[in-house]
C-alpha cells in the first residue's frame, strides 16, 4: 500500500523551526496498531491521518498518533493537515476536520498564515505536588497549578528565565500518567512563554504545542484581562503563535513550511 506522506514544520516561518508533523491521507481507516506502527516509524512528535468524512459534518476525519499513543487533541498536526489540504486546493478558503475527542476543528487561510480554531479547555486550580516535584523548579518559583481533565497540567511560574531553565526529571514524570505538562510564565517579549513536556507519550519535550495553548489561553485571558495575546514556546526549535479567545474556542495563528513530500510504503 502506497500512502502519500508530507512532513510539515508547523508554527514556523522557515524550515527547521516550529514543530514537525507527518500528514498522511488514507482512503479508509487502518487498524489502530498499524496507525501506531506508522507513527513509530515516522518518529515525529505527531503523525496525522486523514480520511474523507462520510458524515457530511466536516471535510475529513482526523486522528493523531505520537510514537507512544493516540492523543485527544494535537494543534500543530491539525495546522499541518490544514496546510496540506489548502496547499493542494488553492480555491479552498478553509477545511474542517471531525475528530473523536475534540469535536470539529477548522483551519482557514489568513494571508500567508493560517488561523486554527480549537476548543477552549479551561483549566481549574488543583494541587499537583508530584508533577511539581518532577519538574525540579527552584523553590518558590511556582505561583499556581491548574488541571484539565483531558490530561493537561498547567504549572505557572514567576518569570521567563524559570521556564527556559526548567530541567525536569523525565523518569519521575513519565510514570505519573499520560499527561501533557505545561510550564508557563509571562514572557519578556511576548505575553506568554511556555515549554511542554510529554514523557509518557515517548516525547520528552514537544517543540510547539497547539493543544497546550487551548488550555493556557483561557487562563491568560482572565489573568491579563483581554482576549488577544502573543505566545512563544521556548523549545530548542521554538515557535511563535498569535492567540485569541473567542467564546468557547481558542483561535491560534501560525505559518507552516513543507519540508518533505513522498510516499510511505506499507507492507
Amino acid at each position: 500500500m502506497r500512502i502519500p506522506f508530507t512532513q510539515v514544520d508547523a508554527f514556523a516561518e522557515e524550515a527547521f523551526k516550529g514543530n514537525p508533523a507527518a500528514v498522511m491521507p488514507l482512503p479508509k481507516w487502518l487498524d489502530d496498531n498499524t496507525l501506531l506502527s506508522i507513527a513509530v516509524e515516522n518518529n515525529l512528535s505527531e503523525t496525522a491521518f486523514l480520511v474523507p468524512d462520510a458524515s457530511g459534518e466536516a471535510d475529513y476525519e482526523l486522528r493523531w498518533f505520537t510514537p507512544g499513543a493516540e492523543v485527544a487533541l494535537c494543534g500543530h498536526a491539525t495546522l499541518a493537515s490544514g496546510h496540506v489540504v489548502l496547499s493542494s486546493d488553492t480555491d479552498r478558503a478553509s477545511v474542517r476536520f471531525r475528530t473523536r475527542q475534540a469535536g470539529v476543528l477548522e483551519v482557514a487561510r489568513d494571508a500567508h498564515r493560517y488561523a486554527m480554531a480549537l476548543p477552549a479547555w479551561v483549566p481549574q486550580a488543583k494541587p499537583l505536588p508530584e508533577i511539581v516535584a518532577g519538574l525540579e523548579l527552584p523553590q518558590g518559583a511556582v505561583q499556581e497549578t491548574l488541571w484539565h481533565d483531558k490530561g493537561y497540567a498547567l504549572v505557572v511560574v514567576e518569570n521567563e528565565a524559570q521556564v527556559r531553565n526548567c530541567a525536569p526529571d523525565m523518569r519521575a514524570l513519565a510514570p505519573l500518567g499520560p499527561f501533557v505538562i505545561i510550564v508557563a510564565a509571562p514572557g519578556e517579549t511576548t505575553d506568554i512563554v511556555s515549554r511542554v513536556f510529554v514523557p509518557a507519550f515517548d516525547i520528552d519535550e514537544d517543540p510547539v504545542t497547539g493543544s497546550a495553548h487551548a488550555v493556557m489561553v483561557p487562563y491568560w485571558a482572565q489573568r491579563l484581562g483581554r482576549d488577544r495575546m502573543s505566545a512563544y514556546q521556548a523549545s530548542a526549535r521554538g515557535g511563535r503563535l498569535s492567540c485569541r479567545l473567542d467564546g468557547d474556542r481558542v483561535v491560534l495563528g501560525g505559518a507552516c513550511v513543507t519540508v518533505i513530500e513522498g510516499t510511505f510504503l506499507l507492507p
